[in-house]
């Protein structure tokens, strides 16, 4: 069964700093691209990042670029999003997925960007 299960999450202030990681069972995600997605109160999900099978190519959506940072570390079966420099904005629950389909998500994480 394939399984993924976000975590480290929390209330920040603007301007700091969270990683979130990305447990995932039932597949090697070596043999992945594998995304983040976040889904903000009353809003669709929203594409952030994506990274190739093995982490070579990385993209991410504009909101984000020079502030978040995807990995994965394949022996781990995890991947990860670093995230810096916090707006109000980017205040969600954040899920990873398999390839960029939204419909393979599991558990997400809150992430709350807020003084």
């Amino acid at each position: 069964e394939v399984q993924l299960q976000a975590s480290g999450g929390g209330l920040v202030q603007p301007g700091g700093s969270l990683r979130l990681s990305c447990a995932a069972s039932g597949f090697n995600i070596s043999s992945y691209t594998m995304s983040w997605f976040r889904q903000a109160p009353g809003k669709g999900p929203e594409w952030v990042s994506s990274s190739n099978a093995d982490g070579g190519s990385t993209i991410y959506t504009d909101p984000v670029k020079g502030r978040f940072t995807i990995s994965r570390d394949n022996a781990k079966n995890t991947l990860y999003l670093q995230m810096n420099s916090l707006k109000s904005e980017d205040t969600a629950v954040y899920y990873c997925t398999r390839q960029s389909n939204w419909g393979s998500r599991g558990k997400g994480t809150q992430v709350t960007v807020s003084s």
